[in-house]
């Protein structure tokens, strides 16, 4: 998908909030069990609790929050590749192909 058609101003103050509630979040006994699963949540890989990292289903550049339901165990390349898009997004390009999101 290309990222030129993305126009969007993220909130500093939102966005430094909500990074501060994901530090926090990932202290969590809840959040130490989903790392322990070792799967990523986008492919489905075990890649260990090591190689995972905390990702946010809407992002908090795009108005997303720190709170359980959008928070996710993710490997280094899910979250490479899914950058600042929604779900919504990720969706059209797998139905239509790459920049399909961007016409609608």
């Amino acid at each position: 998908m290309s990222a030129e058609w993305i126009d969007f101003q993220a909130d500093p103050v939102h966005v430094k909030r909500e990074r501060e509630k994901a530090r926090q979040l990932r202290k969590t006994d809840w959040w130490r069990a989903q790392l322990q699963k070792g799967v990523c949540h986008y492919c489905g890989r075990n890649v260990g609790a090591a190689n995972l990292t905390m990702d946010h289903v809407v992002p908090v550049a795009r108005g997303g929050r720190s709170v359980r339901s959008n928070c996710v165990p993710c490997c280094k390349q899910c979250n490479n590749e899914k950058r600042a898009t929604t779900p919504a997004e990720r969706i059209l390009d797998r139905l239509f192909g790459d920049g399909a999101a961007e016409t609608f």
